[in-house]
């Protein structure tokens, strides 16, 4: 060990390197002796630990695009600069790497939890399939959020205008409005939609635990599941998938995004030409479901 170790500073002098650098580096260079790679420490600079990881990713053979922090800061710095432009001038939009996705529901459970979702409404699922002929199977996974469509026929379907399409991509439902006909649950042809039955977790119990009743923040508006004359609550209404309105207007990205496991689910504006979805949506694994039918899925699936 204490060759290597003499090697390893005589390889550091011969590039150039200085052995009297910070305990980080001389920790640095220990390590790699001990695993018997001391040709590699020769070839860092004496300054690796203040350079930048972008210059020195030619060294260290793994690109680092993504600045402060990884994808997810890199998204969220992307949604900040979205959000000081105009609302009309942004697109909202979600790429899914199915590669990536490992089936685990992290993004159906988070999403029920930001918002607080009774049974039966379920804004991600994620569907499961076996594919393949045995014994060379494999089973392949879905996540299906609302897609937003440019097109949505769920749109001019509703009777009283209370599903509508934002400036910003967004289809939207004013649970003022919704008379719970269920004519946009009908019309969505990616199952996208559930409806409030205004069930509990805890019915046929003694008592709804007050978790239950906690007010929704979707749209930003705390609504309580409590269905009066004024009609006011999500309950006995038709509802989807926002995007985490209430949460991407403040900064922060949708619950799915955050929660992946797999880092299979990436969010922003496509009207950003140097956004990560913009860069994902040009390569050539991208596809839409259903795309002959003319809506305009801005949800897409790398394959």
């Amino acid at each position: 060990m204490m060759t290597k170790q003499i090697e390893t500073k005589e390889l550091a002098k011969e590039n150039g390197m200085s052995t009297g650098g910070s305990n980080r580096r001389d920790f640095l260079l220990k390590a790699l002796s001990a695993a018997g790679l001391a040709s590699f420490a020769s070839i860092l600079p004496a300054n690796a630990t203040e350079i930048p990881r972008e210059e020195v990713a030619h060294v260290l053979d793994i690109p680092e695009p993504f600045p402060n922090g990884g994808i997810l800061e890199r998204m969220r710095g992307e949604l900040h600069r979205a959000l000081k432009k105009p609302i009309e001038q942004r697109k909202w939009v979600m790429v899914i790497d199915l590669q990536k996705c490992i089936g685990c529901k992290a993004c159906t459970v988070s999403c029920i939890s930001e918002n607080n979702l009774p049974p039966g409404v379920v804004y991600r699922p994620v569907t499961e399939e076996e594919v393949g002929v045995f014994p060379h199977v494999r089973r392949q996974f879905l996540p299906r959020p609302c897609f937003h469509c440019d097109n949505p026929p769920c749109v001019p379907v509703c009777p009283v205008k209370a599903t509508y399409k934002r400036p910003d991509g967004i289809v939207a439902i004013d649970y003022d409005q919704c008379i719970g006909c269920r004519y946009c649950i009908t019309a969505c042809p990616y199952g996208a939609r559930t409806f409030d039955y205004g069930e509990y977790y805890e019915n046929g119990t003694p008592e709804i635990l007050p978790y239950e009743l906690r007010p929704s923040p979707e749209y930003g508006e705390n609504r309580v599941r409590t269905k009066g004359e004024d009609n006011k609550s999500p309950k006995g209404n038709a509802r989807k998938c926002q995007f985490c309105l209430h949460k991407i207007t403040n900064g922060m990205l949708p619950a799915c995004v955050s929660t992946c496991l797999g880092g299979a689910t990436y969010f922003g504006d496509y009207n950003d030409d140097e956004s990560l979805v913009r860069e994902l949506i040009g390569t050539d694994r991208v596809k839409r479901i259903k795309e002959e039918l003319g809506t305009e899925p801005n949800c897409y699936y790398l394959v």
